[in-house]
Parts: C-alpha cells; structure tokens; sequence
C-alpha cells in the first residue's frame, strides 16, 4: 500500500545496516509517522508487548525476525529456545505468532548453528513474502461479496454505496501488506465499486478511529469513526450491508477470537439480518483448538488502557489523560470470542467457507 504515493510494507530490513528491522510505531499514528529500527531480540519483544508493532499476521512476520536477530548475538540451540519462548510470550492470544515461531524453528533446528542466522533472514523473509500473497488473495475472494451487494443494490434501483462496518483494525498495518478484513474493500474502491465504512472506534486503544480511519483516508476510501455501540443502531435502520472484520484466532470448529466487542457486533449482526464475514489467512487457524471460549486464551492487559485515553492536544502534540476517577479499578479484557454460528463465513486466501470444520476442511483438507 502507498502513504503519500510511496509504495510501503509494515516491516523491512534497514537498508543501511542490512540487518535491523524497520517498523512503523503504531502507538504514534495517525499524529506522526514514526519508523522505529528494532536491533534485538528484546528490541522485538518489547515492541510487541506494548503494541507498537500489532496485528496477528504482523507480529508473526516481524517476531520471526526477532529470532534472527537473537542469532546474530548466540546461534546455539539453548539460546535459540530461549529467545523463541520469549517471542511467544508477549502476546498469548494472537495465533500467528506462534505459528510463525514454530515454522522459524522447525528450520532451524535441522540448520547447523554456523548457517542459522542467514537461514533464520530467509525464512522470516519468505513469510512475509506469502503474508503479502495470502493477503490479496483474501482480497479477491472477499471483493465478489461487496460485488454480490452492489449488483443486488443496483438491480433494485438503489445507488447507495455499499456500507460495509468494521471493528478494529485489520488493514495493511496491521498485516506486511494488503490487510484481511480491509483488503476486499481497498479492492472494491480501487475497481470503481461505490463503498462507505462505518469504523468503530474500538475502545480501549482506538485502533479504529487511529489506525483503521488512517488507512482509508490515505487511500481515497469514504468512511466514517462510529462509537462502538453504534453498530446495532445502524443495522436496525438498514444503514449496514455487511459487517466484515479480522481475527487474532480461529478454531478448527469455526470459533473466532478477535478485538473485544466483536461478540456484540456479531450478535447484532444476526438479530437484523446483517451478514458478518471474518477475513483471515490460514495462518490464524489454530487446528489444535476446537472450542473458543474453554481453549483460547484471553490476554488481559493493563489497566490504564481503559482508565487513560491519548488524542492530539491544540498545539497539535500527542497527549494521555485520564478519563475516570482516581482510585477506580479497570479490566481489560483484549479480545473475545464469536462462537461460529454467529458468523456467516470466512474469507481465507483459497476462498470462502462455512465457520465450521466441515468448511475449513474443505478448503483445507490436508489438515481435515
């Protein structure tokens, strides 16, 4: 995707030092786009931790390149493993880290330690590289739904645009490039379909109104920040024509673990007819779990993630303030689960299917 007409990833190599990685610092935007090189392991660990680098296919690129750069300070196999259960630690929810730190080890265990840090570039780089592929895939199977409503809306003389909502944010930041639940509309826009958004907020940490709003308006694409608990009023006054967001986690039976409040938009989806499509690559489906809500497990973090809020100041500088009373407690639940009779359908890189395991088997069946 392109910021001001230049073309760029959410994670690269530093060109200067050839070894460093390059990240957007997501806790600035949309205020200031500011690039952060990350040198360490630690560097990796402490940027996921505290979301600066966020976004299940993302974090799973950018910590297989944490383990590259724990490499290069001590390629032997005891360190490897340490720093690799480092990675998985920082965020418990978000599957694709995992998975990407699996892959990154299965290589390299089987890699004499001499060759591993050169091997551990290589493979971080090659998951990238099919991030971005399954990516635009996504968005080409998830375009035909916003084509399905546009020819239907079109064919009853109706010339609104396609209204579509989203929770979150699931666009090209939050993945190397493209986005999943975003990348069907960035594709609609740019085939010349007529679509508005409605982008929730998503309290605690406005990824919506910051990150979500900031994508869209940088490529052209009408929107509009929503309270989170505007949804439902929407959908009852037919404003919404379909509901489509991303996942952290899906389970082999369909479950779906993503930002909380996606549970309510879901269910206000099905009480008004609304279909909610879930965007992921296969990357995010965990097919040891069956079941969401007794296997996932739920990050809780800090409390002042709901007791504070950071928006731009009148001199135009970033500020934090506190929004409730001193002394009140807070909890912080960071995602929920939408049990998969609640969702229409997946969108993944080989197509749509059912929310069940008969559906994800018969897209992927070497994993049935």
């Amino acid at each position: 995707m392109k910021i001001n007409g230049q073309a760029f990833r959410s994670v690269w190599i530093d060109p200067e030092d050839g070894f460093s990685v390059r990240i957007f610092d997501q806790t600035r935007l949309p205020w200031s786009l500011d690039v952060m090189r990350l040198s360490t392991c630690a560097d990796v660990a402490n940027a996921i931790n505290g979301m600066q680098v966020r976004g299940a296919p993302l974090i799973g690129a950018v910590a297989a390149y944490g383990l590259a750069l724990a490499l290069r300070v001590d390629s032997g196999t005891d360190a490897m493993e340490r720093h690799a259960a480092l990675l998985v630690a920082t965020r418990p929810t978000a599957i694709n880290l995992r998975w990407a730190i699996e892959r990154m080890l299965t290589r390299l265990r089987n890699t004499a330690p001499a060759e591993r840090v050169r091997v551990a570039y290589h493979e971080a780089g090659l998951i990238c590289d099919e991030d971005v592929a399954q990516n635009q895939a996504i968005g080409r199977h998830g375009l035909r739904l916003i084509e399905e409503i546009a020819t239907a809306k079109r064919a009853r003389g109706d010339d609104a645009p396609v209204r579509l909502l989203t929770h979150c944010n699931a666009g090209w930041i939050a993945t190397v490039d493209w986005g999943t639940a975003l990348a069907p509309i960035y594709m609609a826009h740019d085939a010349g379909l007529n679509v508005h958004v409605w982008v929730d907020e998503t309290r605690p940490r406005n990824q919506g109104a910051a990150l979500t709003a900031w994508e869209l308006g940088s490529h052209g694409v009408g929107h509009a920040v929503i309270s989170d608990n505007a949804g439902g009023h929407l959908m009852q006054r037919g404003q919404v024509d379909m509901v489509i967001v991303g996942t952290d986690r899906v389970t082999r039976n369909g479950d779906v673990a993503n930002k909380i409040g996606t549970y309510l938009k879901a269910l206000a989806a099905r009480d008004n007819g609304v279909p909610f499509w879930v965007a992921l690559p296969s990357t995010t489906i965990d097919w040891t779990v069956a079941d969401g809500l007794s296997e996932v497990p739920i990050e809780e973090r800090r409390e002042d993630e709901v007791t504070h809020v950071t928006g731009r100041g009148p001199d135009g500088t970033p500020v934090r303030v506190q929004v409730t009373p001193d002394g009140t407690s807070a909890a912080n639940p960071a995602f929920d689960v939408t049990p998969a009779r609640l969702v229409s359908g997946l969108v993944t890189e080989r197509g749509l299917c059912d929310a069940s395991r008969a559906g994800l088997a018969s897209l992927f069946p070497e994993r049935a």
